[in-house]
């Protein structure tokens, strides 16, 4: 049986097409789902892609928290449905609550376009399965409002609970506190990262093809669960 996995469009999303290619070429059944539907249409995942949700009016990702399917993708996640956020859509994961911290400004006040180093910090989430900790991949990092910020405590418990799911190597590209650049919630089924894992999926297109083993961790989680 396909794995059906869910990207929401919000007006302004810009790489929502991506990530369905990116699940499709992982195996699953991309679904298109609706801002302003609450129905997640019998989705086992939901992705919710980069962009520029409601033109980042008020702030990144905050108004988007409020629309209609995210109610129920809040309430699908606190039961255990594996969401991945992927730049604005790890700024809304923040805003709803379903991750800690936030995302700022770039501390040198610039966009940031380039193919960025990580490393796997976390390899037991539902979506970095198919990484092994400590491997190093490259994927597109683009944003003006990545710099993940948190207060220390949150911090140092993100770190000893290791929920930090990645980390940036070869210099901080947004100021984000301990060169985090994706973290995970406590049950491991809710993850956010700034970089683009979407687009780094083809050879033809991408630096690499790092960034498939986000989509194919969430098919293989979500055959044998």
């Amino acid at each position: 049986m396909t794995t059906r996995i869910g990207v929401v469009t919000f007006p302004g999303s810009l790489d929502d097409s991506d990530a369905r290619r990116a699940i499709g070429l992982a195996g699953g059944d991309a679904v298109a789902l609706w801002h302003r539907d609450k129905d997640l249409h019998q989705v086992d995942a939901v992705v919710l892609p980069g962009g520029f949700s409601y033109g980042d009016y008020l702030r990144c990702g905050a108004i988007a928290r409020f629309s209609p399917v995210m109610a129920t993708v809040i309430e699908q996640a606190k039961a255990g449905m594996p969401v991945l956020g992927i730049c604005n859509g790890f700024q809304v994961l923040c805003e709803s609550h379903l991750l800690p911290g936030a995302l700022t400004r770039n501390d040198h006040l610039h966009f940031v376009c380039r193919d960025q180093r990580l490393r796997v910090e976390s390899a037991d989430t539902a979506w970095t399965s198919d990484y092994e900790r400590g491997q190093e991949i490259t994927v597109p990092l683009k944003n003006g409002e990545g710099g993940y910020v948190a207060d220390e405590r949150t911090l140092d418990e993100l770190e000893a609970e290791g929920r930090v799911a990645f980390r940036y190597l070869g210099g901080n590209p947004n100021g984000s506190r301990r060169d985090i650049a994706g973290i995970t919630n406590e049950a491991g089924n809710v993850v956010g990262l700034m970089p683009h894992p979407e687009h780094a999926v083809e050879a033809l297109t991408g630096p690499t093809t790092d960034g498939l083993g986000f989509f194919t961790s969430a098919v293989k989680k979500l055959v044998t669960s």
